[in-house]
């Protein structure tokens, strides 16, 4: 079969696609042909070794020290399911599925093999491409808003980075949930961001952060660009600061209104999701779709800091 490989950190032009052997699913596991995966942010990062300040010792202990101990990226997808190892009978072939492989990666490929309560069944109204690119953003947006902040009706709630891959979540989920959505991000994005269900929006190229007089229950930065001391000027009485990206400082030393971490791989998160979308009540944006075979190119788009939404791993000739 045919995987996105890298044996070696660094940019895009490090992944090559590269023949190698089948998967052979194990007790407990599932083997499932890709249909589409995401390449996300964590992905770039992990590829090119560049980690939020003060993680990248763990990091390289995690990934790999002097070279990537997992060759093949991706941890975001949807597919059908080929075969079922020992022991797993919720799933069978021709299933289709969706789900997230973890540390593990290994989805920008053909096939994958992955535990089978990793997965769960994609419903027929969700199309492939929609289902992998909602996983990554989706359930951070979802953990932080329902889990961290406990958002409730009436709330405000500010979204900085809202036409990223967990922003666009963020602001239709904050919606969703009744909160009064306000959007930041560039001029281009305005109208997406506030047909996703922004009540305001704000552009950051006209304005600064800094400069917003209005202030917020709830200020959830997905970019990586507000320190707790700025957030908190954010805030209103009793607000709540969430800081989906934070360098080893910040992480360690949040407390009290300001929360960070990684968000669980859930797969109840996911069904929820997943429901939303056949429901009406949540969309996944996508920004451009790749062939496994411009993978680079892909890697290059996330790199540029200016896709919109998600952008999609396909294997050749899907």
């Amino acid at each position: 079969m045919k995987a996105a490989v890298r044996d070696r950190y660094g940019p895009p032009q490090v992944v090559g696609i590269t023949e190698v052997p089948m998967p052979v699913t194990r007790k407990g596991e599932v083997l499932v042909r890709v249909q589409a995966a995401a390449l996300t942010a964590a992905d770039a990062r992990i590829r090119a070794a560049r980690f939020p300040r003060g993680f990248a010792p763990f990091a390289r202990l995690a990934f790999g020290v002097r070279r990537p101990r997992n060759k093949v990226l991706g941890s975001c997808f949807s597919g059908t399911v080929h075969s079922v190892g020992e022991g797993v009978a919720a799933f069978a072939p021709g299933d289709e599925v969706c789900g997230t492989t973890g540390i593990s990666m290994g989805a920008h490929a053909q096939y994958l093999r992955v535990p089978a309560g990793r997965i769960l069944s994609k419903p027929t109204a969700v199309h492939h491409r929609d289902a992998a690119g909602m996983l990554f953003g989706g359930t951070t947006a979802l953990h932080y808003l329902r889990d961290k902040a406990s958002l409730a009706s009436g709330a405000k709630v500010l979204v900085n980075g809202a036409s990223g891959a967990v922003g666009t979540n963020a602001v239709q989920l904050a919606a969703y949930l009744g909160g009064t959505v306000t959007g930041v991000t560039s001029t281009g994005n305005m109208d997406l961001v506030s047909a996703l269900g922004a009540r305001h929006v704000i552009d950051y190229t006209c304005t600064a952060l800094g400069e917003i007089a209005e202030r917020f229950d709830i200020v959830l930065d997905t970019v990586g660009n507000i320190n707790p001391s700025a957030g908190r000027t954010l805030l209103a009485h009793n607000g709540v600061l969430l800081l989906a990206v934070a360098n080893l400082r910040e992480t360690v030393t949040a407390h009290g209104n300001v929360k960070v971490g990684p968000a669980p791989e859930r797969v109840a998160d996911m069904g929820t999701l997943l429901e939303l979308m056949v429901n009406g009540h949540l969309v996944s944006v996508t920004d451009r779709v790749f062939d496994l075979a411009d993978i680079v190119q892909a890697h290059e788009r996330v790199d540029s800091g200016r896709k919109v939404g998600n952008v999609i791993i396909t294997p050749a000739g899907d």
